[in-house]
């Protein structure tokens, strides 16, 4: 068996981080539910 997961930084940041999660109205809704919840990071 091959490892199945392999990690990039940037696919990452692209599709979980802190940019594309502000560009959606859904995206900004859980920045502001981790952000009550008092996350220490709120995104990648």
């Amino acid at each position: 068996m091959s490892q199945t997961y392999q990690p990039k930084k940037r696919k990452r940041a692209r599709a979980h981080g802190f940019l594309s999660r502000k560009k959606t109205s859904g995206g900004r809704a859980t920045l502001i539910r981790r952000r009550r919840k008092g996350r220490k990071k709120i995104s990648v």
